[in-house]
């Protein structure tokens, strides 16, 4: 595992740090912004709040989450959490193409990286 990756999301997870990061996954380029564990969970939680019964029940486990994930400081790192992320694959357009997305990947299926992020033609 890279230690300077894993550096980044500490930082992001422990000290509310942000960097733009494009991510190369299986030949997939992965560009984005680092989030902390507990903005992602917190944040994709929100999906679930005006749901049923199910819905609300899976968002309060998510928000449990963020909060367990809050006070692991000092835990090895396994995730890496981005968002406004967007996806290239070959040539075509990013997926997705329109609106903000969270992504979560595993630290250990990174295969390379650079700072800064890929735009789109529509940013």
């Amino acid at each position: 595992m890279d230690d300077i990756l894993q550096t980044y999301v500490k930082a992001a997870n422990n000290h509310d740090f942000s960097l733009d990061i494009t991510l190369n996954v299986n030949g997939a380029l992965i560009s984005g912004t680092t989030m902390s564990a507990k903005e992602y969970l917190n944040s994709i939680s929100d999906v679930f709040e005006d749901g049923n019964d199910v819905s609300q029940a899976i968002g309060e486990k998510l928000n449990q989450a963020a909060e367990s994930a809050s006070g692991n400081s000092s835990k090895d790192v396994s995730f890496i959490h981005l968002r406004n992320t967007r996806i290239f694959n070959g040539d075509a357009d990013s997926t997705p193409s329109e609106g903000d997305f969270y992504w979560r990947g595993k630290i250990d299926k990174v295969d390379g990286f650079f700072l800064g992020r890929i735009a789109s033609e529509e940013e």
